[in-house]
């Protein structure tokens, strides 16, 4: 036996070296943990902190010179990331009357969620869709997409909106392309409205597939979530975990609305008090109505409308609400659950 071992080994470890190898003893227990380890952090923006430098951004540069305006909600774990989760990124983008941010299409799967104001519009393949708070919005990978903001019934005010995008996924995946178009809105090619009529109604075109495993239907009304939201509340027992909870879903498939990207919505009613659970989602939250409490692995969190908070993988949540909240979430769940990686439990109190 070698009775000068630790020299032994680093003699090793160094011849090694030049044939690009490493001891996996070493590094086992991190590369294998017992359980998911997330380097980054919960974490909670608050929507009226951070609304003037918003405003303020709208002042010094333009949508089309900034070709998206927007300020990204980056991780205290993850800096230099601009990533809300290891798979995710969200910011706040802001659009001001008149302006248009011009079209373009990239690999990396977006979502939209309506924060404040009305008026302005996402275009998807040639159909435009009019924004409104709460509206959860779809910009399905390679779809070319523009945004504009004309006003509507004679209001013309800022839009802000959530953007929510698989950034991270795809760049670990070497899998990014963009292009821009040639003009700053694309042509209009369908009424508004024709998604949703086609895909909206428990029915579907018979000569007409799918987009790419993402759902047809483009914009989901915050209007007929929430009215889904309080039939339920009124018609079954509130869960002790999540009060009433719906997942949003691709009506071609049952589905999640895109392959990378899954979203939920759901209402805590006043005076809540949920019991934790968790899952290995790194999960996005964003406020709707209401106001109350997330304790994130011990640490607790005051939401008001507009906020938004990120539940690491793993992380124990549970949530509390003082009156009527409405939460929306989205996360890589899609992704977790097609390679077989998605756990949750729920924990007694």
């Amino acid at each position: 036996m070698n009775t000068n071992l630790p020299e032994a080994r680093r003699a090793l470890y160094h011849d090694m070296q030049a044939l690009h190898l490493i001891p996996l003893w070493e590094s086992l227990h991190t590369l294998v943990p017992r359980q998911p380890t997330p380097d980054y952090e919960a974490a909670l923006w608050r929507y009226q902190d951070i609304l003037p430098h918003l405003m303020r951004a709208g002042e010094v540069i333009s949508a089309e010179e900034a070709v998206r305006r927007v300020l990204v909600l980056e991780n205290p774990g993850l800096q230099g990331s601009a990533s809300i989760t290891r798979s995710l990124y969200a910011g706040l983008q802001l659009i001001l009357p008149g302006e248009v941010a011009p079209a373009h299409r990239h690999t990396q799967a977006a979502l939209r969620f309506i924060v404040q104001g009305k008026g302005a519009y996402t275009a998807v393949n040639g159909e435009r869709t009019t924004m409104h708070p709460g509206d959860f919005i779809l910009t399905p990978s390679w779809t070319w997409h523009d945004h504009g903001n004309p006003g509507i019934d004679g209001v013309s005010e800022p839009v802000v909106w959530l953007d929510g995008l698989d950034i991270p996924m795809t760049r670990f995946f070497n899998g990014g392309f963009a292009e821009n178009g040639d003009a700053a809105s694309q042509p209009v090619a369908r009424p508004e409205g024709h998604s949703f009529a086609a895909y909206g109604h428990n029915m579907a075109p018979v000569h007409q597939c799918g987009t790419g495993g993402s759902s047809p239907i483009f914009n989901y009304p915050y209007e007929r979530s929430r009215e889904a939201l309080e039939t339920l509340r009124r018609q079954q027992e509130i869960d002790a975990w999540v009060g009433v909870k719906l997942r949003y879903v691709n009506p071609l498939t049952g589905g999640a609305p895109m392959p990378t990207i899954g979203a939920c919505m759901q209402l805590l009613p006043a005076g809540f008090e949920g019991l934790p659970h968790r899952s290995t989602d790194g999960t996005v939250y964003s406020v709707v109505e209401g106001r109350g409490s997330a304790t994130i692995g011990g640490r607790r969190f005051e939401f008001a409308p507009r906020d938004t908070f990120v539940v690491p993988s793993w992380a124990t949540l549970a949530l509390d609400a003082l009156d009527d909240a409405v939460l929306f979430s989205f996360s890589d769940r899609p992704v977790l659950q097609a390679i077989g990686q998605l756990r949750e439990e729920f924990l007694p109190e």
